[in-house]
């Protein structure tokens, strides 16, 4: 039966008709701005595609594999910040999101994962492809929506994107059983939200003149004061208050992995990222000093080392949305609730209106300075390519104009060392769960969100073999993302720590025969053969393997029209430096490693 529309009027004084679920969800995600949807279909979201085919705003992207999915999203998201969309069905098709919308909740990204659940009268009743996927993803999301009635439907799908992306962003699930999809109905699409026990019509926390002035005060009394900034720099849109604040003050500025590219890289009172693998004037500068201005950060232990040898000297005020953040890591002297970008502008304008002057810290700067000097990311030269030499030269050779994603390892921190970032949302890497497989898909969102920018994956062997389907989904949906396989044969930062703590014994960490070891000497043992692979997806690839190849092949994959592979032939002998151990301070920081096997 054909379903004609009416003269309904509905709340919001648009024209009413009667809809399907599907259709009113892709309704109302086009009301939300959303302009493309990765979705893999199944039994219980097939209403849903139906439903986006008729779309004339959305693009729908196929991936290969749930996770691809979700991670295109994720790429999407933190290339532009506002929240991807990925869907799939029920069951294992949800559970297959479940790592990519935890990923999104350790690094505060918003994320909208819909999925297709079984008919309401089967639900708990272990029917075919039925999970309790509402239940199972609480922890990891800001919220989780079970859609039980479909006149809720508009409301949910508003209110999801409002949580999703207010204050510190994060991921929310929208569950919806395949009869809400399918009744018909006359929606009412809602102009506001208003959510019981949510603030979500009133503005968000602002820092009070006192407590900034009191920063204010630390600041202009101290001798040895540092900045140190995360990834809600980057959320709230403040690097340009930051870089203007950090100007008036003088004050030099330690970043996260999440806050890179929110400060210049290049500017002279950046210490650019500190922690595990950071900069050695970054670690020490924060360790002595003696003002901390903690800036949309979370005192991670990746960051902090030993807690208790942490910043022992400082005052230390933290700066924050998520009040939740104050004093769970690190006791601080002055917590400080508030939008990141209201608190950094108003420090501005109190700092201007009382005519304040930068503090005295001319010989804190010179020592930072010798610290930058001595303690430079540097690399031994090397007969073979290195992973440090290749993103170098893809530094060079992009001028630094690109997006970069990563895999997680080595090559994950190498490129946050070698490539210098300076501008936000430009590194895309899974750093709160550190997701293997990340790379790839993510290299696949950004370059949708970014069609003009070049978009190069940073991967391993080990990280690029877990999602490498979704070579297929950049060759026929025509995406032109490029991608940097450092293939060294081993799972290399677990190398590094066996190196490290077990004498280097392996244990499951050689990725092909490991009586016949691949490598730059051995080349006839690569295995598995990533040209081969790419090829057999329709992707143009290379392998280089000799020093005086290595430029030229990076300009022809730059070059080229099209997704591109080049596999890049390592050594795997070489470590991440420097390094900080678990359960040692930054004075503690290894410069240097004892001999590999």
């Amino acid at each position: 039966m054909k379903h004609k529309p009416n003269n309904h009027i509905s709340k919001n004084g648009t024209k009413g008709q009667t809809m399907k679920g599907a259709d009113v969800l892709v309704a109302a995600l086009e009301k939300e701005g959303v302009d493309v949807v990765f979705a893999y279909p199944g039994g219980a979201s097939m209403e849903l595609h139906q439903a986006l085919t008729k779309s004339q705003k959305i693009r729908t992207i196929l991936p290969r594999f749930e996770q691809g999915g979700g991670f295109m999203a994720h790429g999407y998201a933190r290339a532009t910040g506002k929240p991807g969309v990925c869907m799939a069905t029920s069951g294992p098709g949800a559970t297959n999101l479940v790592t990519c919308i935890a990923d999104a909740y350790m690094d505060s990204i918003p994320l909208i994962a819909i999925t297709g659940q079984v008919y309401q009268q089967f639900i708990g009743k272990a029917a075919f492809q039925e999970t309790d996927f509402f239940g199972m993803t609480l922890p990891i999301v800001k919220h989780s929506f079970l859609v039980l009635n479909k006149e809720e439907l508009p409301r949910i799908v508003k209110e999801a994107f409002h949580i999703a992306n207010t204050g510190r962003p994060g991921p929310v699930v929208i569950d919806i059983p395949k009869d809400v999809q399918q009744a018909l109905f006359e929606p009412e699409f809602p102009d506001t939200v208003d959510i019981p026990g949510y603030k979500s019509n009133v503005t968000l926390p602002e820092a009070s003149d006192e407590e900034l002035l009191q920063v204010i005060e630390s600041i202009q009394s101290s001798k040895k004061p540092v900045f140190y900034t995360g990834g809600g720099i980057i959320s709230a849109e403040a690097h340009l208050e930051l870089r203007e604040f950090a100007k008036l003050t003088g004050i030099p500025v330690a970043s996260t992995l999440m806050g890179l590219g929110a400060f210049d890289s290049e500017d002279p009172q950046s210490l650019y990222w500190f922690g595990m693998h950071g900069t050695v004037a970054g670690n020490w500068a924060v360790c002595d000093c003696d003002f901390l201005l903690c800036l949309g950060a979370r005192f991670d232990d990746r960051i902090t080392g030993k807690i208790e040898k942490f910043a022992t000297e400082a005052k230390i005020a933290h700066i924050d949305i998520d009040i939740s953040e104050h004093n769970k890591n690190k006791i601080v002297d002055l917590p400080i609730h508030s939008d990141i970008k209201y608190a950094i502008r108003r420090l501005i304008e109190l700092w201007k209106k009382n005519k304040c002057q930068k503090p005295d810290i001319a010989e804190w700067n010179s020592l930072i300075q010798q610290w930058k000097a001595e303690h430079p990311f540097s690399y031994e030269a090397s007969e073979h390519i290195t992973q440090q030499e290749a993103i170098e030269t893809l530094y060079q050779e992009t001028k630094g104009d690109a997006i970069i994603s990563t895999g997680v390892g080595q090559h994950q921190m190498w490129a946050a060392q070698y490539f210098q970032f300076r501008e936000p949302r430009t590194y895309i890497s899974s750093l709160g769960l550190g997701t293997m497989g990340f790379g790839l898909p993510a290299a696949i969102g950004a370059k949708i969100a970014h069609p003009e920018k070049l978009v190069v994956n940073i991967d391993g062997d080990g990280c690029f073999l877990m999602n490498v389907q979704e070579l297929a989904t950049a060759k026929i949906e025509k995406i032109n993302a490029k991608t940097i396989i450092m293939n060294n044969q081993h799972l290399g930062m677990v190398v590094q720590w066996e190196d490290l703590l077990y004498e280097s014994v392996r244990g499951q960490t050689i990725l092909c025969d490991k009586d016949n070891i691949g490598g730059p000497d051995n080349l006839d043992a690569i295995y598995p053969d990533f040209v081969k692979i790419s090829e057999g997806f329709g992707v143009k690839a290379r392998r280089v393997s000799k020093k005086e190849e290595l430029r030229e092949a990076i300009q022809e994959m730059i070059a080229h029209e099209g997704p591109y592979v080049l596999e890049v032939i390592v050594p795997y002998t070489e470590h991440v430096l420097p390094m900080i151990k678990q359960g040692l301070s930054a004075k503690e920081i290894l410069l240097k490693s004892p001999n590999s096997k």
